[in-house]
């Protein structure tokens, strides 16, 4: 179930009315070479959490379409804070949890509703790590006796065999499964990494994901070679991605 189809007293009801599972999407906002547009991510993220939501039936929170995207500089990055992404969410999680089944007579019962925080940006994973260490301290602030025992995160590319990218072959692929604004007469080899030994690898991993470091290992600001994507190579990591996702869900 999509929140942006839903209205209030439904809303209400579905979340006081039995134990659901919400999933809040995270993007960013940032380069993906001259082909992509600056949403990849976010435009990703919020498709594969569509999917799960339909097969599983959770309900989905619109997406958070800025990440921690420094990295990228002085590439296009609208970014925010580790800190700041993490209160966000933080936010978001505490009002849903104080809507939970009992809570105005009883605040100290354990919340009913599961919690996916579903991240499509690699430069979010340190925030999303510090959210699920500090939630308790920040729910502990507001007045609440305990936080959430149901969250977990979850990037979804990890849910897939075939090794990601950025704006490569995988990330285009799966553009091109759902957009129609992937510009390929535009789609340029990047970097790649398969050309070096484990330790310049491994280097160029580290130096990726500091700030202002992935332009200096990637310069076009891809990672991988998008010029072989296809839609049909999409569609295909899309059905991976979210099977997988599901099963580990019903777990």
């Amino acid at each position: 179930m999509d929140a942006s189809e839903l209205y209030d007293p439904e809303f209400r009801k579905l979340i006081k009315s039995k134990k659901q599972t919400v999933i809040i999407p995270v993007g960013s906002l940032e380069q993906h070479g001259a082909h992509l547009p600056l949403t990849t991510d976010s435009d990703i993220v919020t498709e594969v959490a569509s999917r799960l939501a339909k097969k599983c039936g959770f309900i989905v929170l619109p997406t958070i379409s800025y990440g921690v995207s420094y990295e990228h500089s002085p590439l296009t990055n609208v970014s925010i804070e580790d800190y700041n992404l993490e209160s966000i969410l933080a936010d978001i999680i505490m009002s849903l949890f104080a809507m939970s089944p009992g809570k105005e007579t009883r605040p100290s019962l354990p919340s009913k509703i599961f919690f996916i925080i579903l991240n499509g940006h690699h430069g979010n994973v340190d925030a999303l790590v510090d959210l699920e260490d500090n939630l308790l301290d920040k729910f502990l602030g507001k007045g609440f006796p305990h936080a959430p025992h149901g969250l977990t995160v979850y990037s979804y590319w990890h849910f897939m065999k075939h090794e990601f990218d950025h704006a490569g072959f995988v990330e285009t692929s799966l553009m091109l499964a759902i957009s129609d604004k992937v510009k390929m007469k535009k789609a340029k080899k990047g970097f790649i990494i398969e050309n070096l030994s484990k330790l310049e690898q491994s280097a160029a991993k580290k130096l990726s994901t500091e700030r202002g470091g992935f332009p200096k290992v990637a310069k076009n600001g891809v990672w991988g070679d998008p010029t072989g994507a296809t839609k049909k190579d999409g569609e295909k990591f899309l059905a991976e991605i979210v099977r997988n996702l599901a099963k580990e869900c019903q777990t």
